[in-house]
């Protein structure tokens, strides 16, 4: 009796047996293909690399690659400060199109699939077709010399918003970047429509309809039923969204931290340069989870 009772598994036990099981692939796999990488780099980040034919050899050099990549080179501090103020310009953009795009594609409409897909669509090709179009400048060289290009480039609306002065300089800016953006607005907000999309599905009817029998209005309900219930998706897509603009192919620091690599000062600055922006990156995150997670509602 004394031995069943030893080895006697209770039901809170089991659960937790199960929830470390269903933990261990993460925890095997973040220590193989976070981790262990990441300590290596920031030893790469350390030294001096050199390729032999038998491997690399690395010389310490402390934080020379650091101070070189703040303080000589020019181009990273520049490119760091491009990157995240494109960030910032796209990001509530991004949020506002894919949010008003999952609004109208949670209606009941004839081809609401077909328009689903359509959304969609832009993240499946945009990965290899669009990033190579835009490598070979193919867009700029179709619509050089056309009309086209004087249209959609911006300027006429430049000229009509400085026409009519009923916006400040620093607005009319952000709007023609808005604009001249949009193309990348669309097709970087689809998994962002796909989760409001999920997040709107999952909200009870049997809410709006109490709120309707109530009196509320429709945006009544928009502010005090649809944005909360889905305020921890929208904290989910800005996290997401930061992490796509920043960690892009196409992004200009990014490519510079390749070409550093194979082109440039070699493997140490390079992955010094990498190493801060991670570091960059964490905090960006750190803060948005500080300041938005107090204004996510959690259904219980």
């Amino acid at each position: 009796m004394k031995l069943n009772k030893r080895f006697r598994v209770t039901v809170e036990n089991r659960g937790k047996i199960g929830g470390y099981l269903f933990t261990l692939p993460f925890v095997v796999g973040f220590i193989l293909f976070f981790l262990y990488p990441f300590v290596q780099s920031i030893i790469f980040s350390l030294n001096k690399l050199s390729l032999t034919t038998e491997g690399y050899e690395l010389e310490f050099v402390r934080f020379d690659n650091y101070y070189y990549s703040i303080f000589t080179n020019t181009e990273f501090n520049q490119a760091f400060v491009e990157t995240i103020t494109e960030m910032v310009i796209d990001l509530p953009l991004i949020l506002a199109f894919s949010f008003f795009a999952a609004i109208l594609l949670n209606q009941k409409f004839k081809g609401r699939a077909l328009a689903r897909v359509i959304f969609f669509l832009p993240v499946i090709y945009s990965a290899g077709v669009v990033l190579k179009m835009e490598q070979n400048d193919f867009v700029t060289q179709l619509m050089k010399e056309s009309n086209i290009n004087f249209m959609f480039s911006g300027e006429a609306l430049q000229v009509l918003l400085k026409q009519t002065k009923f916006l400040p300089d620093a607005m009319i800016t952000y709007v023609l970047k808005a604009v001249d953006n949009i193309p990348v607005i669309i097709r970087s907000s689809g998994i962002q429509i796909l989760v409001f999309l999920a997040g709107l599905q999952s909200i009870p009817v049997s809410v709006y309809e109490a709120a309707e029998v109530e009196g509320a209005s429709g945006w009544e309900s928009f502010w005090l039923i649809t944005l909360p219930m889905i305020s921890p998706l929208i904290l989910t897509n800005i996290v997401y969204t930061v992490v796509d603009k920043l960690t892009r192919a196409d992004n200009e620091l990014v490519l510079l931290i390749k070409d550093t690599a194979f082109t440039g000062r070699g493997y140490g600055v390079s992955t010094a340069m990498a190493t801060m922006y991670f570091a960059a990156i964490a905090v960006i995150l750190g803060i948005i989870f500080k300041v938005f997670s107090r204004y996510v509602f959690y259904r219980e």
